[in-house]
């Protein structure tokens, strides 16, 4: 066989004015009650401009009803323009530079941060998180405080296929609806959906009604699916706080960007926010106000936590909205943005920037300003321009991002190339760029738009399964800018999924000749590698990657190379430092049961299998090993229900596959055998599993 290695009150207190025109309704105030339940709402990519209470084409009434009742922020702004970077400043309420996410896979939590969730928890509530996407998966590190995260997109394959990096919102509703059923006391809850993201698929019947612009149908078909959350939340025994933003927008093609994380324009960076509340006795008429001064993602914390009667932690660079006192207050802060995608992945320049009033800075190599009152669109760049307040506004902005005194983001931690392939499918670019210490126009992104879509072109394709018209892509970027890691890991990747393991090796040799190796870079050439034999290369170049990036995925990458080296002790201990950064981390759960399997021992291999499972349980490889501890002890039944759960968890798990159908088949259950045996010889890979399918050949005939 082969091894698997929240009495109800009242949200806002509204007096008349009467003046010569009539009753005017006066700005509306959050009064503050501890005796509520929070509902935080993030809707991953949604542009500010789409939804219909903005006077978008996206038709969602759920959301509308909401501003009706509550606060609409018209000129809100994220801090980021990707997935986990915006999630953690919206959760802490602080900037990237503070929290330590600056992209989405390589960077964590900074230690001891509190989050609202932490926060929250502390002060008695029920907390739970779920989550509609792999960006968002627990092992990135947003779990601090949450009694239940449900976002664990685990898949511990070495990188072949994985677990649908994606879960449509009404699937997330639907579990976060059942959990706020259950409680009974105050609770603070997390849903993040992810439909609107790129490719736009809307389901029926948003995908007739919107089929000239699919961006849209996604986002109409999100509002309707929020509408049994927002009716489970309205039958609590207590009013809920609800807040409602994205990450960031989307791109649709302005200033070139197909979608979002090169740039930092409105079109990605100003985002939705509507704070609101829904009680059983609630008849939605009060409120209802349009607030155009500015409100920024980190202000969502101090916001919540006053409008709670909860003091906000000292240090917070935000401050609360609760008030129309409060937000004319902030009109004249400054707020930090970045986007730092175009070095992290391409070794192009990052983009830093700052937004006070409406003036908006981006220092670039080439810089750029605009006055977002009269220039919505960003059309009219105004430094260099003919009138010299431009120049002046540009330094005095400059000035006020370099009071920031924000890091340049550190170089990511390694990731395993399944945490790239998800990332990939959901159409992000995962590579990892060299930083600079000096930048030219020529590595401005905006001179480089079109190789970041065509970067874009090839994730599709590849997403599409056309490998070969994708790696036709990766070339011809590299044939222009050789130093593109993230070509170089996109193309060695698919010719690894190929077979082809001497051109992935050479593909990643080349990019360390262009540019310098990167953490991400040479887990990847270690691990393929070791995977080929080369033992003592592999074992040199993932302990240099451990050591410059002692992160999970490094970590487990070293432990399972020591363990090809027979080094079990050193691969235990490597694997035991992984758990310290991650305790629920079933793949090194999983790591460790093999290592205990391979040499017999099936009382401690049971036991980590065993936690790999209540970590995760469609953790698809624990019943792998599971299995083999069964079948090892003699209990080929248990064994065979071990590999079935494996295979309806994950259907393309070769291993389990073909164990099952071998064991079948000396258990004299041809009939029963032949299927898995069949689909095994199908679709496994030859590179990886040659001896194996040749078995399966001659048991078949």
């Amino acid at each position: 066989m082969r091894a698997c290695h929240l009495p109800p009150a009242t949200l806002f207190a509204v007096t008349t004015l009467v003046g010569a025109c009539g009753g005017a309704r006066p700005p509306a105030d959050l009064t503050p009650s501890s005796d509520r339940n929070v509902l935080l709402i993030t809707i991953d990519t949604l542009r500010s401009d789409a939804l219909g209470c903005d006077g978008g084409p996206a038709r969602t009434p759920n959301i509308d009803a909401l501003a009706r009742a509550g606060i609409r922020f018209s000129f809100a702004h994220a801090h980021a323009v990707v997935t986990l970077p915006s999630h953690a400043s919206i959760l802490t309420g602080r900037y990237p530079f503070e929290h330590g996410y600056r992209e989405n896979g390589g960077y964590r939590l900074a230690p001891g941060t509190p989050t609202l969730a932490t926060l929250l928890k502390a002060q008695g509530f029920a907390t739970g998180a779920f989550v509609g996407a792999f960006p968002l998966d627990a092992r990135f590190g947003l779990t601090p405080g949450f009694d239940t995260y449900d976002g664990r997109f685990d898949d511990t394959d070495a990188g072949q296929e994985f677990l649908l990096p994606e879960r449509p919102a009404t699937a997330v509703v639907a579990r976060a609806g059942s959990w706020i059923g259950a409680q009974r006391t105050r609770w603070f809850a997390w849903v993040h959906v992810y439909d609107p993201h790129a490719p736009y698929r809307p389901p029926p019947p948003f995908d007739r009604e919107y089929a000239a612009q699919p961006y849209y149908g996604e986002v109409a078909a999100v509002d309707a699916a929020l509408g049994p959350l927002l009716a489970a939340a309205r039958t609590a025994p207590r009013p809920t706080l609800v807040v409602v933003t994205a990450d960031h927008g989307e791109g649709l093609g302005d200033h070139g960007e197909a979608t979002h994380g090169l740039f930092a324009y409105e079109s990605t960076l100003h985002v939705p926010l509507v704070i609101s509340e829904i009680a059983a006795d609630h008849d939605g008429r009060a409120g209802g106000l349009v607030a155009d001064a500015p409100a920024r993602h980190i202000d969502i914390v101090p916001t919540v936590l006053d409008a709670l009667a909860i003091g906000a932690p000292a240090g917070l660079p935000g401050h609360s909205l609760r008030t129309q006192r409060d937000r004319d207050d902030g009109r004249d802060r400054a707020s930090y943005f970045e986007a730092t995608s175009s070095m992290l992945d391409y070794g192009w320049a990052p983009l830093y920037g700052v937004l006070a009033g409406r003036q908006k800075y981006i220092d670039l190599p080439i810089p750029e300003l605009y006055d977002i009152a009269s220039d919505p669109q960003e059309r009219h760049n105004l430094v260099g321009g003919p009138h010299a307040a431009s120049d002046a506004s540009a330094a005095a902005l400059r000035a006020r991002l370099a009071a920031f005194a924000a890091s340049q983001p550190p170089a990511r931690s390694a990731e395993r190339s399944d945490v790239i392939e998800r990332l990939q499918s959901l159409g992000y670019v995962a590579g990892s760029g060299s930083a600079k210490r000096h930048y030219t126009e020529r590595d401005d992104p905006k001179r480089l738009v079109q190789i970041d879509r065509r970067m874009h072109r090839a994730v599709a394709l590849e997403s599409d399964g056309r490998l070969d018209d994708a790696m036709a892509e990766y070339r011809a970027v590299l044939a222009v800018r050789a130093d593109t890691m993230a070509a170089s890991r996109h193309l060695a990747f698919d010719y690894w999924r190929q077979g082809d393991v001497a051109s992935a090796i050479a593909t990643l040799r080349a990019a360390e000749r262009a540019g310098a190796p990167t953490p991400g870079e040479q887990v990847q050439l270690g691990a393929y590698l070791n995977a080929t034999g080369r033992i003592a290369e592999g074992l040199s170049t993932l302990e240099h990657a451990a050591a410059s990036s002692p992160d999970v995925d490094a970590l487990n990458a070293l432990g399972l190379a020591y363990a090809r080296a027979g080094r079990d002790a050193d691969a235990l201990a490597a694997f035991a430092r992984a758990l310290q950064d991650d305790p629920a981390s079933a793949m090194t759960h999983e790591n460790i049961g093999a290592i205990h399997l391979d040499a017999g021992r099936l009382r401690e291999a049971r036991d980590a299998f065993t936690r790999a499972v209540t970590a995760d349980p469609a953790a698809a490889q624990a019943h792998d090993g599971l299995a083999m501890v069964a079948a090892k002890s003699g209990d080929s039944a248990a064994a065979i229900d071990h590999w079935k759960t494996a295979i309806a968890l994950r259907p393309a798990d070769y291993d389990a596959l073909y164990n099952l159908g071998v064991q079948l088949m000396r258990d004299r259950r041809t009939s029963e055998a032949r299927p898995y045996l069949e689909q095994f010889l199908q679709t496994a890979p030859p590179a990886d599993y040659s001896k194996e399918r040749k078995n399966v050949a001659a048991m078949l005939r």
